[in-house]
């Protein structure tokens, strides 16, 4: 199916370097449309909303951000908060602004690590995106599941 021009246009915008070097989509070959309608099916099998998971990660982010760049537990969570200069734009087509700060979480009980910028967070409770396979920014959203259970 066609998309309408507007998507497309995010979609453009989503695979270049204009907003981040890396690109939003990695190398993902499906569309922007196909990527969210896929992490969707993926929540709803895991009994699960991009909401619930997004406030999760903020949650986690605030209770950390006061050891900036030393690590605190957060139940079975080692985190670090590391806040870089600047600040990162949402792509889509409203006023987002968004520190640029790094939040790190290794799963005590596997080993697991996984990381999130503040961007990331606001793309999945607002957008449900979890950006494409291959983008260095990509949350598997069963592993988010997973490790914020």
């Amino acid at each position: 199916m066609k998309q309408p021009p507007d998507m497309q246009k995010l979609e453009a915008m989503l695979r270049s370097g204009k907003l981040a070097a890396h690109g939003f989509m990695g190398n993902d070959p499906r569309s922007l449309n196909e990527i969210i309608d896929a992490d969707a099916a993926e929540l709803a099998r895991l009994g699960v909303t991009a909401l619930e998971l997004a406030r999760r990660m903020q949650n986690i982010t605030d209770a950390a951000r006061p050891y900036l760049g030393n690590y605190m537990t957060f139940g079975s969570l080692e985190v670090s908060v590391v806040d870089y200069p600047g600040k990162l734009v949402c792509p889509w087509p409203h006023p987002g602004r968004f520190a640029k700060r790094l939040t790190t979480i290794r799963h005590l009980p596997s080993g697991r690590t996984l990381c999130w910028s503040d961007l990331n967070i606001h793309l999945i409770e607002e957008h449900g995106f979890f950006e494409g396979k291959g983008s260095p920014f990509r949350l598997e959203p069963t592993d988010l599941a997973e490790l914020l259970a």
